[in-house]
């Protein structure tokens, strides 16, 4: 886990005590060369992010910070912008651009990197349950392998963080586990250790949004479910049954002892009856202990039924009726595409499921490039830039 500090104006916590002297002058000298040239940026979701960004400040890191934020859509588009007014504020190194998501938020790194992987040089999840994002059923291992991923964990908590770790590795996300304490400066170390390749030379890419149909230099722009291809499987995370709690959306803290699990997150304008800082402490008549006992309640239950839940208030013990209800998926039909960049012969090799068109957006050093889409000629690429290929036609200019 990430030791943290918050508020006033004191030096975040792992700083050495000459440095915490000189901590208004480095950020100011930091300041002060910002237009120099373009900055590393730290996208941070979640708690604590006033000590973080002042150590970014001190290493001249450009900063970005947005709420805590559940796995979904809605929190990648709230990071995208993140990316997208940083990169108005000051020049952005765009191969060192990192996530971090703390507490219930490292959930949200699992997913945004799958969602959009090109992004990333590296990311950081300390703490939180990457179940949340499996869950969502729209988690990808065939976008997240080239983008290194450090999950952060308490020792307590290590058996079963190694199992979800198993789950994500064997569909190809690149997973490192730390079960040690670090401060600040050394999750900021182990980020700035990577940087990203905006052309890697081989590519491969799933979806079932076309809104989120972009990793790196590929993007899949139209669908066609009816062309399939076995040499391409589902690199999908396959979620469980996805049983939950009909009570509206909260989230909780993974590192709380108990009794039951704290709430520590309900969704913008959250129209049910519970509220921060409830504790749900009983499930049906059954006792929930901790966070792990919720997790393993949840993951038991098979079927949709009603059944009392029991809240602590303070000292005050409230029951409420509601229900077990199972996910509907989304996206179950998806597209793929694998794409590799041959220098010797410079060839294009696209390899695709689901897809009727591609757009690809190539450096001007690859071209001349012929294109082949599953042992089939698409013409060739004479320049860099965008190029579009539809099912059975030949590659174009975009418009």
């Amino acid at each position: 886990m990430i030791g943290r500090r918050t508020g006033g104006a004191e030096a975040p916590r792992g700083l050495k005590p000459a440095l915490r002297a000189t901590l208004l002058a480095v950020t100011v000298l930091a300041a002060s060369a910002v237009a120099a040239e373009p900055a590393p940026l730290l996208v941070f979701v979640g708690g604590g992010q006033e000590a973080f960004g002042q150590v970014a400040a001190i290493r001249g890191w450009e900063f970005a910070a947005i709420p805590e934020a559940l796995p979904g859509d809605a929190a990648v588009r709230q990071i995208e912008n993140a990316v997208e007014q940083a990169a108005k504020r000051r020049p952005i190194d765009t191969t060192r651009t990192y996530l971090m998501g703390r507490g219930t938020a490292g959930a949200t790194v699992f997913y945004a990197v799958s969602r959009r992987p090109d992004l990333w040089a590296a990311a950081l999840a300390a703490g939180g349950n990457p179940d949340l994002a499996i869950e969502t059923n729209r988690l990808f291992g065939a976008n997240a392998e080239m983008v290194p991923i450090l999950w952060a964990v308490q020792a307590g908590d290590q058996a079963k963080a190694e199992l979800s770790r198993a789950r994500l590795t064997a569909k190809g996300f690149n997973i490192g586990l730390s079960v040690r304490q670090m401060n600040i400066p050394e999750a900021l170390d182990w980020l700035a250790e990577h940087k990203s390749d905006p052309y890697p030379a081989k590519v491969d890419c799933e979806t079932g949004a076309l809104a989120f149909g972009r990793c790196y230099w590929v993007q899949i722009a139209k669908f066609n479910p009816s062309a399939r291809n076995d040499v391409l499987p589902l690199s999908r995370v396959a979620p469980g049954l996805g049983a939950y709690l009909a009570l509206g959306g909260f989230a909780y803290s993974m590192d709380d002892a108990g009794p039951g699990i704290l709430l520590n997150w309900l969704a913008p304008n959250y129209p049910g009856p519970l509220k921060l800082n409830d504790r749900i402490v009983s499930l049906g008549g059954t006792q929930i202990k901790d966070a792990r006992g919720f997790v393993a309640f949840m993951d038991g239950q098979t079927e949709e039924r009603a059944l009392g839940v029991v809240v602590m208030r303070g000292k005050e013990r409230l029951r409420m009726e509601s229900r077990i209800a199972l996910a509907k998926r989304e996206e179950n039909v998806t597209a793929r595409v694998r794409a590799e960049f041959l220098m010797d012969g410079h060839q294009m090799l696209l390899i695709t499921r689901g897809v009727a068109e591609v757009r690809l957006d190539l450096p001007s050093y690859w071209a001349p490039c012929t294109i082949n889409w599953n042992g089939v000629e698409a013409g060739s690429a004479d320049g860099g830039g965008c190029w579009t290929i539809a099912q059975g036609g030949m590659a174009q200019k975009c418009q």
